[in-house]
């Protein structure tokens, strides 16, 4: 153990002396009742997809949702729901867009001068956009705020964790054997920051083949009930290869998709 610093801010450590952080506040026109962080041990599990399906779940239910996109440096969630205009502000504020369907989207693309600009900056200016977010942006009448997170532990999901009131997190990952390290690994983290993981969804589970129905598991036969039991984790949610997924994206045609499975995953959101 490293010499306490009294930081509690910068800190790893569950020490006896460990003080919750002070999450910043809301902008004074801002509403958010519920916030759900949506995390990964790894890229390219589908992450941001998981975060759109679950805000274009809870939309269909009738509740105000909202997506913040603190992937800062691979910021995809505008593209996934065909926005392309700039977000609006004022001397002190910032209006997030909104989608077709009525989700609020705040996401760096959305204040970059060409979406194909690199962002390269440290971490502390990173952790500094995602606060901005939080603080800058009236969110209006919003029940479910899904935050979509970078993969990994670093400085971004410890800022999240730390600046915004997290209700629960949600864990993506894909059916590979090295993914029991690392759904651990974001359980741990959790875990140190006293947030509940509400569950854990499965990404690129299985194909199902649209003639004989019969699913095959092209990434090898999942371990999700072990993973999911050993970690004490309650929800847990599959869902399959479909190339439609890959078109309504690329076409920002997300509200589109078709499916229930995320249905119990949601209700879990609900419960939280």
């Amino acid at each position: 153990m490293s010499e306490c610093t009294h930081d509690c801010g910068s800190c790893g450590e569950n020490c006896s002396e460990r003080t919750a952080p002070e999450h910043e506040k809301l902008h004074d026109l801002s509403t958010v009742k519920k916030v759900i962080g949506v995390v990964s041990g790894k890229g390219g599990v589908g992450k941001s997809l998981v975060t759109s399906m679950l805000a274009v779940t809870m939309r269909r239910r009738g509740f105000g949702t909202a997506i913040l996109d603190a992937d800062v440096t691979g910021p995809s969630i505008p593209q996934g729901f065909g926005i392309h205009e700039k977000a609006q502000g004022a001397e002190d504020a910032i209006f997030p867009a909104v989608t077709k369907t009525g989700i609020n989207i705040m996401s760096l693309n959305l204040l970059l001068e060409n979406e194909t600009d690199p962002v390269v900056w440290r971490g502390p200016v990173i952790s500094g956009v995602v606060k901005q977010f939080w603080t800058d942006v009236i969110w209006q009448d919003i029940d479910y705020m899904f935050v979509d997170m970078p993969p990994g532990t670093g400085d971004v999901p410890l800022t999240v964790f730390q600046s915004i009131p997290v209700d629960g997190i949600i864990i993506v990952t894909s059916p590979q054997d090295l993914v029991s390290m690392i759904v651990t690994k974001a359980v741990n983290m959790a875990k140190l920051m006293n947030i509940p993981v509400l569950g854990i969804v499965e990404n690129m589970s299985y194909f199902e083949c649209p003639d004989c129905g019969k699913r095959h598991f092209i990434f090898g036969e999942s371990n999700l009930e072990r993973i999911a039991k050993e970690n004490g984790i309650p929800e847990i949610a599959r869902i399959p290869i479909d190339p439609d997924f890959s078109h309504q994206v690329d076409c920002g045609l997300i509200e589109l998709f078709e499916g229930d499975w995320l249905e119990e995953m949601a209700d879990a959101v609900e419960k939280a």
